[in-house]
């Protein structure tokens, strides 16, 4: 879920997190969205999505105004499909990390997300490739690349349509 939402000053954010360290994940560690696997209980993707950002975040799923279903992904090194959705937290409430599995939450200022001086290309080596020029952005200290990226990269052209 790529949660949009105003802080105290009314300053538009959007809200990453740093998923904890754990030796068997392959996202260990990394920028992400909150988000993770269906369950038995979930009637569609989208119910995922509100639910794993309850779960790691402590939003509501009721509190969240979804305004749109982004592109599947399919994300290689977990062997997973990724449907991402954007949503708006429109009177939110503190966070409450689920510290088995969010280490910090990262909230993005709308204006830094939008700039593109925070737009570049990292040289990178995974699992898969060594050395391998990535598109990533620099966004509060942290470097977000490959599916986050991708998706995030999604969303900033479809919000330079409307701003």
């Amino acid at each position: 879920m790529a949660l949009f939402y105003p802080d105290e000053a009314n300053i538009t954010r959007l809200l990453l997190i740093l998923r904890k360290s754990h030796p068997k994940d392959v996202h260990s560690n990394q920028i992400g969205f909150p988000g993770g696997q269906v369950e038995a209980e979930d009637i569609d993707m989208m119910a995922t999505a509100l639910r794993e950002t309850h779960e790691e975040v402590g939003v509501e799923p009721n509190h969240i105004k979804v305004i749109k279903s982004l592109t599947e992904i399919y994300i290689p090194p977990s062997n997973f499909n990724v449907h991402p959705f954007m949503g708006i937290y429109t009177n939110p409430k503190p966070f409450l990390l689920q510290e088995a599995e969010v280490e910090e939450l990262v909230e993005v200022p709308l204006v830094d997300f939008m700039d593109d001086a925070n737009i570049f290309i990292e040289e990178m080596t995974t699992s898969y490739a060594t050395n391998v020029p990535v598109p990533a952005f620099k966004l509060n200290g942290y470097t977000v690349w490959g599916a986050t990226g991708m998706m995030l990269s999604e969303i900033r052209i479809l919000l330079q349509q409307v701003l």
